[in-house]
């Protein structure tokens, strides 16, 4: 039997979502706490996308199999039990054994929420990331522009990144304001190792008059990541989660998603 789970987890005070020796992921604590559950020993996971240390999960998806029968809130509660404050199990399903968590996912999405203030963050230290110059949303949003549709974002592509290709398709970014927070949400059909941050350097370099819109361009052409901002902090980054095709009938958001600004 295979079992899918919605995931949501704040990553300041782990090394990432995938296992590690030091036991110190999302994922191990997951898997340890599945396997305390069981009792009857390990549990492997799969997710839908891997995060990395410091970034924030609202609903990542994770599909396990099973011999244990369990109706679908006893998988949230009795998980729950046994996970730090900072993770949570928020629904399971039972899904199809041909169902895979990272390979049926037709799209990705990612929010980024950021502080424009003079001041830098306190309560919400380590769950966004912070600007002190103000920034200009018309700006921002005509430099989002060039982002949309097929290319090749090696400019955004860390160096360290293992995926067989560069090219990725942006089918959306919204950009959004309340108050001095802002939202930037961002849905492709894949992600390059730290795509986001880096497109996030770019955006606020536009967004604070340091490089018109156009640049976003002629980043994008460079295919180099020479050519764009400074890779920026992990601190506001959220994985909102895949998109599935419709018949699978898995949640699409969880509680959390009210906490995005605008």
């Amino acid at each position: 039997m295979r079992i899918a789970l919605g995931v949501s987890y704040n990553g300041q005070a782990f090394n990432g979502w995938q296992s590690q020796a030091s036991g110190n992921t999302v994922q191990d604590v997951l898997e340890s706490a599945l396997s305390r559950f069981i009792d009857q020993g390990p549990v492997s996971t799969t997710c839908a996308g891997r995060t990395d240390a410091g970034v924030h999960g609202l609903m990542q998806v994770v599909h396990f199999d099973t011999e244990v029968e369990r109706v679908e809130s006893s998988w949230v509660r009795g998980t729950n039990t046994y996970l730090p404050d900072s993770v949570a199990i928020q629904w399971a399903r039972t899904v199809p054994d041909t169902f895979h968590a990272r390979f049926d996912a037709r799209r990705r999405r990612y929010a980024y929420v950021l502080l424009s203030s003079p001041v830098r963050p306190s309560v919400e230290a380590g769950r966004v990331g912070w600007v002190f110059r103000p920034l200009s949303l018309n700006a921002m949003q005509a430099g989002a522009q060039h982002l949309l549709g097929e290319h090749d974002f090696t400019s955004f592509r860390a160096s360290q990144c293992q995926a067989k290709s560069p090219i990725k398709q942006m089918v959306r970014i919204d950009i959004r304001q309340r108050g001095p927070y802002w939202c930037f949400e961002f849905e492709a059909n894949a992600f390059l190792h730290h795509m986001i941050r880096n497109i996030m350097g770019c955006l606020i370099a536009i967004g604070t008059e340091q490089h018109p819109p156009e640049w976003m361009q002629t980043v994008l052409q460079a295919r180099n990541r020479d050519a764009a901002a400074p890779t920026f902090s992990p601190d506001g980054l959220y994985f909102l989660g895949p998109v599935y095709d419709e018949g699978l009938n898995l949640p699409t958001q969880t509680a959390a998603f009210d906490w995005l600004p605008g």
